[in-house]
């Protein structure tokens, strides 16, 4: 999967692609979607949700930057495939999922795969953001929002990155934020497509 649906589109960072090889995918998935596991495509993961494909998910975490000792805010953590991703890339990660059954889910899978000591996991507010963790070098949201948090970019460090996708329910751009002296200047990365961001400062506010 890693060879030819991410590597072969581009992505050049060679820790990220060693990263997802250690990170088998299968394990942070339901147990019916297994079957699908190494498919570069999204699949559900319950309540609503789904676990990104593999591809978006590279190019996400390559726009970071990250060289092993950021701590970085996964918002939107699901079943927790991306924050184990970032746990082998980073120096700590901070995960935020607002449904309590994902969390749960995301617990037990990073157990399983040995990086639940390199993690916070939390049930909360997302688009809120984790301000007991921050600032953060990094911030990356697995779900489409209407505009960039304030919370999130507050809770940047500067020079800190943020990638998130920006845009309607429907159809968003991939949006790279950078932090310099307190100013946010944005990027884009090219059109995705997430489940919505909910949260106060997501599409329920």
């Amino acid at each position: 999967m890693v060879r030819e649906q991410v590597a072969a589109r581009g992505v050049r960072d060679q820790r990220l692609l060693e990263a997802m090889r250690d990170i088998p995918r299968g394990e942070f998935v339901p147990e019916k979607e297994k079957h699908r596991a190494l498919e570069d495509r999204a699949l559900p993961i319950g309540g609503g949700q789904t676990i990104s494909q593999p591809y978006m998910v590279a190019l996400m975490l390559e726009a970071l930057s990250l060289k092993g000792t950021e701590t970085v805010l996964d918002v939107g953590a699901g079943s927790g495939y991306q924050t184990a991703i970032l746990a082998l890339l980073a120096r700590h990660v901070y995960a935020i999922e607002r449904d309590p059954a994902l969390v749960e889910s995301a617990r037990a899978a990073l157990a399983r795969v040995g990086l639940l000591n390199h993690v916070t996991l939390v049930c909360g507010d997302g688009s809120l953001g984790y301000p007991p963790g921050a600032p953060y070098d990094a911030i990356v949201v697995g779900a489409g929002a209407p505009d960039v948090p304030a919370a999130l970019v507050d809770q940047l460090a500067d020079e800190g990155r943020l990638a998130i996708p920006v845009g309607t329910r429907a159809l968003q751009e991939l949006v790279l934020v950078r932090k310099s002296g307190g100013v946010a200047h944005r990027v884009g990365l090219g059109g995705c497509q997430f489940v919505p961001l909910r949260g106060v400062q997501g599409w329920d506010g």
